[in-house]
């Protein structure tokens, strides 16, 4: 499987790599910011609780989907 991504990624163009690379940067900046929010008891915002722990989660979930999408568009093409 390992070896099907990377000839997968060989024959991408610049453009395709650099939007793969996009979105696995803003993968790592929603699963990030998510985590922040989750575990960051003394958050300079005032939320409750609940309301960070959802919010945070939603943006993991979000991130995850993206990337997903992602992903499968190229294993479209």
């Amino acid at each position: 499987m390992i070896k099907h991504i990377l000839t997968n990624y060989k024959k991408k163009s610049l453009k395709e790599r650099f939007l793969l690379f996009i979105g696995v940067l803003f993968l790592m900046i929603y699963l990030t910011l998510g985590s922040i929010l989750i575990f960051w008891t003394t958050f300079p915002i005032r939320m409750e609780t609940k309301y960070r722990i959802a919010l945070g989660s939603l943006l993991i979930v979000y991130g995850t989907f993206r990337f997903w999408r992602l992903l499968k568009t190229d294993s479209d093409d």
